[in-house]
């Protein structure tokens, strides 16, 4: 290889690492993907201490203690989400209309409930794409469980979006609504049934 050759060559390199580099922003970082919504980001951290919460009554039915993959492929179990606070289940599908209605309500609700109860999303009949959009055009910030084979739609006796179950601390069942409910109802049943004070 001749001298003359040999520094056109190293020219050519780094002229195409200078390219390289401008194409790619420079000394930016790459930005990292946005969490995938309903995904583990969306799950809640410990109860606060001393949380004021109102006994099952006794007798009352043990909620299904099912599994699911959340919409990031994240292990979730509802037994290990109650052990500590109550849990509320939204029945829902990205082309239920009336679930799409109820959305901005019941999003609100659980914001504002985020120490003392946790919503969890469950969607069947979808498609993880469409689950997606949907949480995001409703700005849905609790966790999902995508429940592609409706397993545990059945075990909930959901026929139908919307549906909306309540469970206490500990996994009594303790109120169920086919056919969904406004979030207004929900928030007064909350007072009801499992908030204290």
């Amino acid at each position: 290889m001749t001298r003359g050759y040999a520094v056109r060559l190293a020219a050519v390199a780094l002229a195409a690492a200078l390219a390289a580099t401008a194409c790619s922003g420079g000394d930016e970082a790459p930005t990292p993907p946005a969490p995938v919504a309903g995904g583990a980001a969306a799950l809640p951290g410990p109860a606060p201490a001393g949380l004021a919460l109102r006994p099952a009554p006794s007798g009352a039915p043990g909620a299904p203690a099912v599994t699911g993959a959340l919409t990031d492929g994240s292990p979730v179990a509802l037994a290990e989400l109650w052990a500590d606070r109550p849990v509320v289940l939204v029945f829902f599908t990205s082309w239920c209309t009336l679930c799409a209605d109820r959305q901005a309500a019941l999003g609100e609700l659980a914001r504002r409930h985020s120490d003392e109860v946790v919503l969890v999303g469950v969607a069947t009949e979808d498609k993880p794409d469409d689950v997606q959009r949907y949480l995001r055009e409703h700005r849905v910030e609790y966790p999902v469980v995508l429940d592609a084979d409706g397993a545990i739609w059945r075990s909930y006796a959901v026929r139908e979006p919307p549906a909306v179950v309540v469970i206490a601390k500990g996994g009594a069942l303790l109120r169920g609504w086919p056919g969904g409910v406004d979030a207004a109802t929900l928030d007064t049943e909350l007072a009801r049934l499992v908030l204290a004070g």
